[in-house]
């Protein structure tokens, strides 16, 4: 029997929709929430939109319209992780601009200069280059602190399977020989920033998502339910022997509200 929540996070890719493909069930889903007036969050680690794009990508092509109060990001959750321990300090970004955009906005100052960077702040960066990288070890090994969006390892294309977030991340522990703060799924900063913005205690929100490493993961390290749909990355064959979702349903159209 199915627990009764007063809310959900809701992951996107894999849960939502899939790349550029829809998943009808999850939109259903969806319209069901905003009719019956129930709390949701999309909970995401992808940083390369602010609110704002992201509620238009949610509605064209995917037909979903929602307001940007639905929106937590792993970029979100940086800058308000910024705000509350490095106010006022300089930052080196490895991101796309969407990140950008909105620490500049938060009242931060960003640089390229070795001597200022206080915090190094690294996200997915399409237009990464070497001299990027060699100034945050640089700026790490001399005391600098290492903050991490996200540590997803690859994102999905059309060309199949490209490095995301995390494997810069990767090449930075293994230049610096530091471990970064990371902020998205499965670590609980995103999730405590969350838990926040819908007003909610953990014990009456559920977890939806799609990956069990991140989404997953992140609910049950968190202590809080989690329901795995099998509509993305995850299956229940790649899950055995490993500590279980509340529930695992092969669709949206499975739960009831």
């Amino acid at each position: 029997m199915q627990k009764a929540y007063k809310g959900y996070l809701i992951d996107l890719d894999g849960t939502v929709y899939m790349g550029k493909n829809r998943i009808p069930t999850a939109e259903v889903f969806i319209e069901e929430l905003k009719c019956k007036g129930v709390p949701f969050l999309f909970l995401t680690n992808n940083a390369t939109r602010t609110a704002p794009e992201q509620v238009k990508h949610l509605a064209s092509p995917y037909g979903i319209t929602v307001g940007e109060k639905a929106i937590y990001t792993s970029g979100m959750a940086t800058v308000d992780y910024l705000l509350t321990h490095y106010a006022g300090q300089t930052l080196f970004v490895i991101s796309e601009p969407a990140l950008k955009e909105q620490l500049l906005s938060a009242g931060f100052t960003l640089t390229d200069q070795l001597a200022e960077i206080d915090v190094v702040v690294q996200s997915y960066c399409k237009t990464l280059i070497y001299e990027d990288l060699a100034k945050a070890t640089l700026a790490i090994h001399d005391g600098a602190d290492f903050i991490v969006t996200n540590e997803d390892s690859n994102l999905p294309s059309e060309r199949g399977m490209v490095p995301g977030s995390g494997a810069t991340t990767a090449y930075l522990k293994a230049a610096t020989g530091k471990e970064p703060i990371i902020i998205g799924k499965p670590h609980h900063i995103i999730m405590d920033g969350a838990l926040e913005k819908i007003g909610l205690l953990k014990e009456e929100v559920a977890l939806i998502g799609d990956n069990y490493t991140t989404d997953i993961l992140a609910g049950i390290n968190y202590g809080m339910d989690t329901i795995m749909v099998l509509t993305g990355f995850s299956s229940r064959e790649s899950i055995v022997g490993k500590e279980q979702p509340a529930y695992i349903i092969n669709d949206l159209s499975e739960w009831t509200l």
